[in-house]
């Protein structure tokens, strides 16, 4: 007699029942997924996009379906670039995006170039804007006017961006410092010199053309002081007036002279 005539139908049942629920579990957890906040998911139909759904709990056929789901949140990208200035000089940076796909557009977006747009999109537009950009610039205008270029770049990258649905964010692209080979930095580094030592030369020649102008003045000042003194004294009298500052000034004690039985000097006053 063989075993499996042995079973009781009642626990044949119960495997049945068993199976029954686990295939039933698998085929209704497989039936329902969750779009999270941020998220899109694309609804594929045997490999085909058939719809584009938002958060929450949704549906879909298993086996027949698959779903694939999409940050659309603000990412960010960065890239180094190199490029050729207008006069010639190598120029290389790094431009850092912020941005977000454009999420009416996902299943365009995806049928176009995928979902991996920082490597086959963002790198490269970045390399041929930043090419095309600095191209118009001379390498010292790139110093001097790094705020237009950035703005530039920063449009050309926003326009072609949104061709491919990619949009930046306000503000989004950020460029750090050019920089340049070690001959032209060197180059500037003595041009800088240079001009700080001619500022310099002239802010002295400046200085000491202040301090002739101040003592001339003064020169002037003292000799007119004289000649007023020269003119009040030849006024009051002459030597009558010279006798009179004397007295003014004069302590009250007399001089004393020893060795000798001459008069004692002293001035005339009248």
């Amino acid at each position: 007699m063989s075993t499996q005539n042995n079973v009781p139908p009642s626990y044949k049942l119960f495997a049945f029942a068993v199976v029954v629920i686990v295939i039933g579990s698998i085929l209704v957890s497989a039936s329902f997924y969750i779009v999270r906040a941020g998220e899109k998911a694309l609804v594929f139909t045997w490999g085909k996009i058939t719809s584009v759904t938002s958060e929450g709990l949704h549906f879909k056929i298993p086996v027949m379906q698959t779903v694939s789901k999409v940050d659309i949140r603000t990412q960010k990208a960065e890239a180094p670039a190199a490029a050729a200035s207008k006069n010639m000089q190598t120029v290389s940076t790094v431009v850092t995006l912020n941005y977000h796909l454009d999420q009416d557009k996902l299943d365009v977006l995806y049928s176009k170039v995928g979902l991996e747009v920082e490597n086959k999109i963002i790198a490269a537009r970045i390399q041929e804007t930043v090419k095309a950009v600095v191209a118009r610039y001379t390498a010292e205008e790139l110093l001097s006017l790094r705020e237009q270029v950035k703005n530039e770049i920063s449009e050309s990258l926003t326009r072609q961006l949104l061709e491919y649905n990619i949009v930046v964010d306000a503000g989004g692209v950020q460029i750090t410092n050019f920089d340049f080979s070690r001959s032209f930095n060197e180059a500037i580094e003595d041009k800088q010199v240079a001009e700080q030592k001619a500022l310099t030369a002239k802010n002295n020649l400046e200085r000491i053309k202040v301090e002739v102008e101040q003592k001339v003045a003064q020169a002037r000042g003292e000799a007119e002081a004289i000649r007023i003194q020269a003119d009040a004294i030849r006024a009051q009298g002459g030597k009558e007036y010279v006798n009179l500052k004397a007295i003014e000034k004069w302590d009250g004690k007399l001089p004393v002279y020893t060795g000798g039985n001459g008069p004692m000097p002293f001035l005339e006053v009248k």
